[in-house]
C-alpha cells in the first residue's frame, strides 16, 4: 500500500503529525496518522561497584501516565543532530555526567503502528561529573542501581518501561551477565 494522499497537520519542535489516505486493494479508502519523528537514544549509564555494574537510573514524572516511572535516562535528537551528540547531550542532562566511551547496541521501533521514530541505544561508560541544564518541564530524581537487580525487575514486571527493558537486557547480553 502506498499513500496517495498526505499531508502535516501539526507540526511541533520536537516531532509532526502526518496524516495519509491510503487505498485498499478492494478500493477502500482509509485516512491513518503517523508520528514523523527525528529519532531519539535510549542510554544505560554503567559504572562499577563492588556488588558488579551499577546503572544510573531515573525516576521521572510522565504526564501521559500521571505518574513517576523507573526507566534509563532517553531523549528526542535535534533534527539535524549527530547520534552521539544526541546521546552526550542527553546524558548530561538527565545525569549530570559526560561519558568517554559509548557502545551502539542496536536500534528499536518503539511503536511502530503509530511513529516512524527509532531509537538508538547506547551503554555510556568512564563517566565524570558534567552536569548540563535540563529540560524546564522535566523533574528527575537520579537512581543507581545494580544491573542484576534491573533485570530481575525486568523479568518479573516491576520494570515496566520498554526502552528499558530492552536496553538493559542488551546491556546484560554484552556484557555477558545474563
Amino acid at each position: 500500500m502506498k499513500p496517495t494522499a498526505s499531508e502535516v497537520v501539526w507540526q511541533g519542535s520536537s516531532w509532526h503529525l502526518r496524516v495519509d489516505t491510503l487505498h485498499l486493494p478492494d478500493d477502500t479508502a482509509v485516512t491513518r496518522g503517523t508520528i514523523v519523528h527525528p529519532g531519539s537514544v535510549v542510554l544505560v549509564p554503567l559504572r562499577p561497584s563492588e556488588q558488579g555494574p551499577e546503572v544510573l537510573m531515573l525516576r521521572q514524572y510522565r504526564l501521559s501516565l500521571a505518574s513517576t516511572i523507573l526507566e534509563l535516562p532517553a531523549g528526542t535528537r535535534d533534527w539535524d543532530e549527530a547520534w552521539l551528540s544526541c546521546a552526550q547531550r542527553e546524558l548530561r542532562e538527565e545525569t549530570g555526567y559526560r561519558a568517554e566511551r559509548f557502545t551502539h547496541l542496536g536500534d528499536i521501533w518503539p511503536a511502530p503502528g503509530l511513529t516512524d521514530e527509532v531509537m538508538k541505544i547506547y551503554v555510556a561508560q568512564e563517566l565524570t561529573p558534567d552536569p548540563l541544564p535540563g529540560d524546564v518541564d522535566e523533574a528527575i530524581e537520579l537512581t543507581p542501581m545494580p544491573l542484576n537487580a534491573l533485570i530481575t525487575m525486568a523479568q518479573d514486571g516491576r520494570l515496566q518501561d520498554a526502552k528499558s527493558i530492552v536496553a538493559l537486557w542488551r546491556t546484560a547480553v554484552s556484557l555477558h551477565y545474563t
